[in-house]
């Protein structure tokens, strides 16, 4: 009988993204990947240690595994495994903790792990200098497909956690790029997302040197796939030269998430994040004017150590002002070994929650101000195999992001580029009917 692997994933698309290559490696090995909340023989949590909740989360998911069959091997992967071990390591059940550069190896050393003790696979990371794809062809349950093709972060942003986890800046060349995205073209993903933890750093570390709008161009020219999304990048790395490849690319989606954090010049200079609440707004300023319907997400951060309720009035004027499509509030959650661990003047939780509540609300209207421009418009929408519980229809999201339900949508419209008018707008999408389908 074939073994039963179940595979947990919390955390960014970059996880996702190794999770995926994970399950279809084990699957040439001739395991059998089931859901997580089906009895396996092996549990794979891959962990994020982002915030708090998201430990949290990651060791609930190991005690879940082993209720579920306590005879069963857990391997604990991820940035959680790689900065903190030790707080996995004696949770019931645990068989392996694999770090971040152990990770492609998991399919392999499954066989390795005995009942007797945790065996422990954590090398620095800090050390690794090689890009390690774990390549995924198809992504079980999405229409879009996801590509990882940079991996660390060099910034080292006080709050930041995650080039501890992750290391230095890798990425993966482009025709390694290039035959990616022809596999998930082959497979049926009409468009993919490109992932990466500081992605505008791609390139940068190979031999010869390349980067993020030369990889672009590339791929406008081959067209190895039908529609293309960047996922996040930083304020600094939105250049002339790429907004200008964007507004006539014909395959790149009209759609960026850009993280702001803060709207105080002071807090900003605390956070390790160098650019100004005004080059933001200026950048912000710049793309809507270049391409009017662009759908521009952002990242704000409240309760930052020694953020006052001076510097929080600016975030909120600023975000007021700002034309963005959507808003994601995190609220600060201190990282061991983090440069903002040693900062004074941390806020009280409750403080922290009221602030992210009141932005919250404000991205919540600009989501539907944005939306409601495009009513009586047409849009080219990637319809997804999934209907909303509320109105029974068909859901997809446009090329600027918008989320939309399909009224006419129908199992034939699904993993097609169609095009939708919109006639009425909801909380935070739009709905309307095909006109068009190719």
């Amino acid at each position: 009988m074939q073994p039963r692997v179940a595979i947990a994933t919390l955390g960014c698309k970059v996880n996702q993204c190794e999770s995926a290559g994970l399950a279809e490696a084990l699957q040439r090995r001739d395991y059998t990947v089931v859901p997580f909340t089906e009895t396996a023989d092996i549990y794979i949590i891959n962990t994020c240690t982002v915030t708090h909740k998201t430990d949290y989360q990651s060791r609930q998911l190991i005690r879940r595994a082993h209720r579920h069959n306590p005879k069963a091997k857990i391997v604990v992967t991820g940035c959680y495994a790689q900065t903190n071990p030790a707080d996995l390591k004696d949770i019931a059940g645990v068989s392996c903790l694999a770090g971040m550069t152990e990770k492609a190896a998991i399919p392999h050393i499954l066989n390795e792990i005995t009942a007797d003790g945790i065996d422990v696979r954590i090398a620095d990371i800090g050390n690794e200098r090689k890009f390690a794809p774990i390549p995924a062809c198809s992504f079980s349950g999405h229409t879009r497909g996801f590509l990882k093709i940079q991996d660390g972060c060099d910034a080292f942003c006080s709050y930041c956690i995650i080039p501890y986890a992750r290391g230095r800046s890798r990425s993966l060349p482009p025709a390694d790029v290039l035959t990616a995205l022809a596999a998930l073209s082959r497979s049926g993903h009409r468009e993919v997302v490109l992932t990466g933890i500081h992605l505008g750093r791609y390139g940068h570390d190979l031999t010869p040197s390349t980067d993020l709008l030369a990889l672009l161009q590339t791929v406008e020219r081959e067209q190895p796939v039908e529609r293309l999304r960047i996922s996040s990048i930083e304020p600094l790395e939105v250049t002339e030269d790429l907004i200008a490849f964007m507004k006539d690319s014909s395959i790149v989606c009209h759609h960026l998430h850009i993280p702001l954090q803060s709207g105080s010049d002071e807090i900003l200079a605390l956070m390790n994040r160098h650019y100004s609440p005004g080059q933001f707004h200026a950048l912000l300023d710049r793309l809507t004017t270049v391409m009017p319907d662009m759908g521009i997400g952002i990242d704000i951060m409240t309760g930052f150590p020694g953020e006052t309720d001076h510097h929080f009035e600016m975030t909120r004027r600023l975000i007021e002002d700002l034309p963005v499509a959507y808003c994601h509030v995190f609220p600060f959650s201190l990282r061991q070994g983090t440069e903002a661990e040693r900062m004074t003047g941390r806020v009280d939780d409750r403080i922290k929650k009221e602030r992210a509540q009141i932005l919250r609300k404000i991205g919540k209207r600009k989501r539907r101000l944005f939306n409601s421009r495009f009513l009586d418009r047409s849009l080219r929408v990637l319809v997804e195999d999934k209907k909303d519980r509320i109105t029974g229809c068909y859901q997809g999201f446009s090329e600027n992001y918008i989320p939309i339900h399909v009224t006419n949508g129908c199992p034939e419209l699904v993993n097609r580029i169609v095009t939708v008018h919109a006639v009425e707008a909801r909380e935070e999408s739009l709905i309307g009917g095909v006109c068009h389908h190719g």
